[in-house]
């Protein structure tokens, strides 16, 4: 009896000039177009401009002249409000950064217990954070006014409440109270970390006859340092660019940055320099460019150490 052959299936063709494989590479490139443009366009070619503009006397309404350093031979050495904002800021990120880390962690080790009501409690720590940042500043401006209704309670103690936003001496310190309010995010971070660590660890503790409080500092706490690193990180990245609430509470002198100049941070200044609010009359981008790159520097440098410094006190479970 002749064996019929069983019938193989036709070879894959080829299209045109491409494989299917460079087809698929080439869909691939055609997808990320779109993002690829606006990168080029709005994050990579601004920077680099910027970056020309800094060594410019520019104010966008005529050509740039070159002056190579000297915009930043005036800051460092000619510009008093620079110093000022440096000052001011690395006063937010060296006492706000901490008391808001320490807060949130706190707060997330009460809300880790298993209590009747921790998913309300959780929802409602988490609401600021849902609330618009212009609205809650106006909120805070007015709870913590002379009169407002923060003082009025310490009175209620005989305690004399301080001018939060009208007295230079407190305005960092009510920005600090600001922004523990808005410690929402933090918390679900930390609390995502919380239920992440081994129950065996805690087990183990226990038997040994561990108290409560060894285990938080010898199991709780090293297991949280990726996610506390995390948050110093990119808490200290965002208090170097406070603006918004500087800019809403100082009102009629945000030019100058509040009372007593005790609000001019440095993105807000860089603002002021930018569309002309001090120095000179006229946008002065080319100042403003030279500012945005000393912070790009600054930010960088301090993230750095931070990465370095972290081998010493982050502990990362090993797998297996």
């Amino acid at each position: 009896m002749a064996v019929i052959p069983s019938a193989q299936p036709p070879a894959a063709k080829k299209r045109g000039f491409l494989t299917p494989a460079q087809r698929e590479e080439l869909n691939g490139w055609l997808f990320a177009l779109p993002w690829l443009f606006g990168l080029i366009a709005f994050t990579l070619g601004p920077m680099l401009f910027s970056f020309y503009a800094s060594f410019t006397r520019y104010n966008i309404t005529t050509t740039p002249i070159w002056i190579g350093l000297g915009n930043y031979n005036n800051i460092f050495f000619n510009d008093d409000f620079f110093w000022r904002s440096i000052y001011n800021t690395f006063w937010m990120v060296l006492v706000r950064t901490p008391i808001v880390i320490v807060v949130s962690i706190g707060i997330a080790l009460l809300l880790n217990i298993d209590l009747p009501g921790e998913k309300f409690f959780r929802s409602v720590i988490y609401l600021p954070n849902v609330l618009s940042g212009i609205a809650a500043i106006f909120l805070w401006k007015w709870i913590l006014a002379p009169n407002g209704i923060l003082n009025q309670g310490l009175a209620l103690f005989g305690i004399r409440g301080p001018g939060w936003f009208v007295d230079p001496d407190w305005t960092k310190p009510g920005l600090v109270v600001m922004g523990v309010w808005w410690v929402g995010a933090n918390i679900l971070i930390y609390l995502a970390a919380l239920k992440g660590i081994p129950r065996s660890l805690y087990e183990a503790a226990e038997i040994d006859g561990a108290a409560n409080w060894a285990k938080t500092i010898y199991i709780t706490l090293p297991m949280l340092t990726p996610a506390i690193f995390f948050q110093v990180v990119t808490s200290i990245i965002g208090t170097f660019q406070i603006f918004t609430t500087a800019y809403v509470l100082s009102g009629t002198d945000a030019a100058t940055g509040g009372p007593g100049q005790s609000m001019l941070f440095y993105v807000l200044y860089l603002y002021n320099r930018a569309f002309g609010r001090v120095g000179p009359a006229g946008f002065q981008m080319g100042y403003a460019s030279a500012l945005a790159w000393i912070l790009f520097v600054i930010i960088l440098l301090v993230t750095l150490v931070q990465l370095t410094l972290a081998k010493r006190w982050v502990y990362y479970e090993s797998e297996g």
